[in-house]
C-alpha cells in the first residue's frame, strides 16, 4: 500500500497530524499504531476512566521499558508509555498545562517562538473555564480545573497559602509581558465529567470516517526503509504477518522512546552505537544522546484521599523551578481504582522542571524486539539533587505531622523528551531542523517529544498535541 503520508504512531503528535494532514481528500494518509484501536472494548474500557491511571500489570495498553534512574548506586524503574491509539495521552492523569513562554523564547528556534504556538494551542483546546485571547473555545479537547478542593488537595492548598504562597487563577495563563509568579493553582485537566479526552478520542475517531485515511492498528513498525539518502517505506509486522508500506512522506511520532529506537534500527544515529550493535550507519546523528525527563521525588504522606477526582488537582511551582505535586492517593489506588487498602496513602512529589542532567538512550542489538537501553542519569548534576533536597524538606515542612517518614523515593514524572532534539543547522546536538525534519535524510520528519530542545517547565502533553498541529503545516 503506498501513502502520501504515513505516521507512525497515533499518539498525542500522531493522532492530531493525521486528522490535520486528512482534511485535504486529495491526500492519503496511513497511520501505523503498535497497540489496540478505540473500537476495542477492552482497550477503550481502560483509557475512558479519566480518575484512575491503566498502566498496573494487567494492563494491555502499555509498554514497558526498563531504565535507570541514577548511577551511584544504582536506581532502577520502569517507564510506561501508552500502546493504544491516543498513546500516552491515554494513560496519563488528565494534566494538560502548556509549556511556558519563557520555554519557547527561550529555545530561539525561528517558527517556535511564543507568538507562533500560541495559536495552536488555542487550537487545539476548549477552555471551559476561561475566555479571551490566550484560550481557545472551539477546539476538541475539553480543558476544565477543579474549582472545589476536599481531602489532601484542600489540606496541601491551605498549607501552601498559609507559607506565604499566592493562588493562580489560571496555569495556562501566562505570556511573555506578564509571566506567572511562583504559587498555586488548579491544574488544567483534558478530563470530562470522569472521561479522559485524549487526542486519540478527541481528533483521530471522528476522522476515522474520512475515505482517505487508513489506520492500521496491532502493527509494529520494525525499520524504516533508506533508499539513495531518502525514507521511502516501512518493514512491520501485524495481525497479518510481515508487510512493507511505501509512502512519499514518512513522520515518526512514536514517542520519545519508539522514534529515537526506530531511527537507530534504521541507521540513523551516533556511528559508535550503531556499529557496536552491527546497525550499518546511514546518518551519523546524535539520537538518543541528551534526552531528559523531570525527576521526581517521592514522599509518603498521611492525609485524607481525595475520591471520585482525578489523581493531581492542583500543584505548586516554588522559585528554585519546582513543581510539587499533592497526588490524591496512592500509586495502587491511582492505578487500579480501588482505594480501600488502608496501607495505599497519599503522597507528595517533588519534581524539578528545568534539569540540568541528561540522559541517554542507545540500541542494544539489531534486532527491533531488543529494547534499548535506558539510562535517565539523574544524579549526574550535583544542583539537581541539591533543589530535589530542599524541595523534598519543604514539602516536609507543608505535610506537618502528616508526613509519614523522612524517607524519599527516586522517581520519574515519565516525561521523557530530547532523544531527537530540533535545532539550528549549525547546531551539532540536533537531529531535525525547524521543521522536524531529519538532517541528511529527505521525506523523513520527526513530530513528538523526541524533538523538543529542552524538556518544559511544564508537563510536556500539552505541548505535544501543540507539536503535532503545528508540524502538520510543515508535512502538508
Amino acid at each position: 500500500m503506498h501513502s502520501d503520508v504515513l505516521i507512525i504512531g497515533a499518539g498525542s503528535a500522531g493522532s492530531v497530524l493525521a486528522e490535520r494532514l486528512s482534511v485535504d481528500a486529495a491526500r492519503r494518509v496511513t497511520v501505523v499504531e503498535a497497540g489496540p484501536g478505540l473500537s476495542d472494548s477492552v482497550a477503550l474500557s481502560q483509557i475512558g476512566d479519566g480518575l484512575r491511571l491503566p498502566i498496573g500489570t494487567a494492563s494491555s495498553v502499555v509498554r514497558r521499558y526498563p531504565t535507570t534512574l541514577t548511577e551511584a548506586p544504582e536506581r532502577h524503574a520502569q517507564i510506561m508509555r501508552g500502546a493504544v491509539v491516543g498513546g500516552s495521552g491515554a494513560v496519563n492523569g488528565g494534566y494538560f498545562c502548556r509549556g511556558l513562554p519563557s520555554d519557547f523564547d527561550g529555545w530561539g528556534l525561528p517558527g517556535w517562538a511564543w507568538s507562533d504556538v500560541l495559536p495552536h494551542f488555542r487550537a487545539i483546546e476548549t477552555d471551559r473555564d476561561f475566555q479571551g485571547p490566550l484560550h481557545g473555545g472551539t477546539g476538541p479537547i475539553q480543558v476544565q480545573r477543579v474549582n472545589e478542593f476536599d481531602g489532601c488537595t484542600a489540606t496541601f492548598v491551605d498549607a501552601a497559602i498559609a507559607s506565604g504562597y499566592v493562588w493562580i487563577d489560571d496555569l495556562n495563563g501566562s505570556t511573555p509581558e506578564a509571566p506567572l509568579p511562583s504559587g498555586i493553582g488548579a491544574v488544567p485537566l483534558n478530563i470530562n465529567g470522569g472521561t479522559r479526552v485524549g487526542p486519540g478520542g478527541a481528533y483521530l475517531k471522528p476522522a476515522m470516517h474520512r475515505e482517505n485515511l487508513t489506520v492500521l492498528t496491532d502493527t509494529r513498525v520494525r525499520r524504516i526503509r533508506i533508499t539513495g539518502g531518502r525514507a521511502v517505506g516501512v518493514e512491520c509486522v501485524g495481525p497479518d504477518g510481515a508487510s512493507g508500506l511505501t509512502a512519499d512522506r514518512i513522520v515518526l511520532s512514536a514517542g520519545a522512546i519508539g522514534s529515537s529506537h526506530l531511527l537507530m534500527l534504521s541507521g540513523i544515529g551516533p556511528c559508535d552505537v550503531l556499529k557496536a550493535a552491527g546497525v550499518p550507519v546511514i546518518a551519523d546523528l546524535p539520537v538518543g544522546a541528551a534526552s531528559s525527563d523531570h525527576p521526581e521525588w517521592v514522599l509518603p504522606v498521611d492525609w485524607t484521599e481525595t475520591h471520585g477526582l482525578p489523581p493531581l488537582e492542583a500543584i505548586l511551582s516554588t522559585d528554585d523551578g519546582l513543581e510539587i505535586r499533592p497526588y490524591t492517593a496512592g500509586f495502587g489506588a491511582m492505578v487500579s481504582g480501588s482505594r480501600d487498602d488502608p496501607a495505599d496513602h497519599p503522597h507528595i512529589g517533588v519534581a524539578l522542571m528545568q534539569p540540568q542532567s541528561r540522559g541517554r538512550v542507545r540500541l542494544r542489538s539489531a534486532d527491533p524486539d531488543v529494547l534499548p537501553t535506558i539510562q535517565h542519569r539523574y544524579d549526574s548534576a550535583p544542583a539537581d539533587v541539591a533543589k530535589l533536597r530542599s524541595g523534598a524538606a519543604f514539602a516536609r515542612e507543608l505535610a506537618g505531622p502528616a508526613a509519614k517518614s523522612d524517607t524519599v523515593s527516586w522517581s520519574t514524572s515519565q516525561h521523557l523528551a530530547g532523544t531527537a532534539a530540533m535545532g539550528h543547522d549549525g547546531d551539532r546536538g540536533a537531529v531535525v531542523d525547524t521543521q522536524c525534519r531529519v538532517r541528511g535524510i529527505d521525506a523523513l520528519w520527526v513530530v513528538d517529544g523526541s524533538v523538543l530542545p529542552t524538556i518544559t517547565s511544564r508537563g510536556p502533553h500539552a505541548t505535544i498535541v501543540m507539536l503535532g498541529h503545528r508540524a502538520a503545516e510543515f508535512i502538508a
